[in-house]
């Protein structure tokens, strides 16, 4: 099948370089001419895990290529997917000028029957914009609206993409879903769903997942802080109740927040959406309000060990990225921290396996990068750990203990056995366990 991919971005290149890898021949358009050179010259613009060695083989056999031009990637595309941004107004809805824009484009260039895709995340009532849009200049013939939200983690894409858990199509024509349902076709040959509905429930669908995960990641969270007032291991609680299969086990691990591209900003918009229909999600507010907290819920606690005074203390940074295994660093809490650190006149020196270019970009010299982790300690005061990289999971303490200036770790991830750094002699103030040292 021949397939446009309007948007380059995150969801735009997995999508469109996991439909060329079944056979399918992708075009992808961005107005960004220096990254579509690039990209036609095999640079891949993100970090993410086996996206390359796909990217690499289908643009050698010639099933994905780029383009700037709209007229050229549509031209024989018999599914054109929109993966543009839905970036956050100020009052916290979704953004949908982008999407419309193009929509607009299309129906000015479009001559045969198309089924147009909202490949990104948007607030309900979305498609019915879309095609009143497209209506404006096509006839009802030419296309159909379809909503296809997708459900990718950033580090596990590729393999969400191409192993789905389901995959939510929402159309009200039999044509598009006889084409959509041909098109993934490949991807569920294990069994797992294509489940089809209304456009509307589909939207709304990928809104509540986020939300759901959401919430579950800052109900640990709130647990954990709890866990810390009344001298509980917030580690025995997330297995007590992660093996109620009515619970399980999954995003019950607390830390320094959640991030990223996709829970705060649909955590956000779905809130913003209730209000607009007059409805109030009580408990959105509430866990965006606790997660701006929990970000820099570790810092209060390294300034009570530095009794309130972190001028010119060394910090090092283990991890800049909202989470492992990828480059990606909006909304990260290592940010929040970084910033509060500055305010109080810390010296950081970062590590990231991925994403420091990116943050070097945003701070410039106000921070300092080392080349790995065991570099970053050098002389450190503190380390305080933001991300949970697998190279973070099992360092050499010993080195840690001769290079580092004083044996102290706040821990925003609970990498660490208590016991062993107790063992070890190390300060060791994590998340909602016991308080090690003094």
């Amino acid at each position: 099948m021949k397939i446009a991919v309007v948007g380059t971005g995150y969801v735009g290149l997995v999508t469109g370089t996991c439909f060329a890898e079944t056979g399918n021949h992708v075009v992808c358009v961005d107005i960004d001419q220096n990254k579509v050179e690039k990209m036609k010259n095999g640079v891949v613009p993100i970090y993410e895990p086996h996206l390359d060695v796909l990217f690499e083989r289908n643009i050698k056999q010639g099933r994905l290529e780029f383009t700037t031009n709209l007229i050229e990637a549509i031209k024989d595309a018999k599914v054109i997917f929109l993966a543009l941004p839905t970036p956050p107004d100020e009052d916290g809805s979704a953004d949908l000028s982008y999407i419309l824009g193009v929509a607009d484009d299309l129906s000015k260039i479009i001559t045969d029957y198309k089924v147009i895709v909202d490949k990104s995340t948007v607030p309900v009532g979305t498609a019915d914009k879309v095609t009143a849009v497209l209506a404006k200049n096509l006839s009802k013939d030419l296309f159909d609206v379809v909503s296809n939200p997708e459900f990718l983690r950033e580090g596990f894409a590729v393999d969400d993409f191409l192993k789905p858990d389901r995959v939510v199509i929402g159309t009200s024509s039999e044509r598009a879903k006889k084409v959509m349902g041909d098109l993934y076709k490949p991807y569920v040959r294990q069994g797992n769903p294509i489940i089809f509905m209304d456009e509307k429930s589909a939207e709304l669908t990928k809104y509540a997942a986020n939300s759901f995960l959401a919430t579950k990641i800052t109900f640990m969270n709130e647990i954990a802080n709890f866990c810390e007032k009344v001298g509980a291991d917030v580690d025995m609680v997330r297995i007590g109740i992660g093996s109620d299969t009515r619970i399980g086990k999954r995003f019950l691990f607390p830390g320094i927040g959640y991030g990223g591209s996709c829970f705060p900003k649909d955590v956000q918009a779905l809130a913003k959406s209730g209000k607009e229909f007059g409805y109030h999600f009580q408990i959105l507010e509430s866990v965006m309000e606790v997660n701006e907290k929990q970000k820099t819920i570790i810092v209060p606690k390294i300034k009570e060990y530095f009794k309130g005074n972190l001028q010119g203390k060394k910090i090092a940074l283990w991890g800049l990225a909202f989470k492992p295994d990828t480059d990606d660093i909006r909304e990260a809490p290592a940010l929040y921290v970084i910033n509060e650190l500055l305010a109080e006149g810390a010296n950081i020196t970062a590590f990231d396996p991925e994403a420091m270019e990116n943050v070097k970009s945003k701070y410039g010299d106000k921070i300092s990068f080392a080349e790995n982790r065991d570099d970053a300690v050098e002389n450190a005061d503190a380390l305080v750990i933001a991300t949970e990289w697998q190279v973070f999971r099992n360092p050499d303490f010993e080195l840690m203990s001769q290079k580092m200036n004083e044996k102290v770790i706040f821990d925003g991830r609970n990498l660490y056995d208590v016991q062993e750094l107790k063992d070890l002699g190390f300060y060791y103030s994590s998340i909602g366990r016991i308080l090690v040292g003094g």
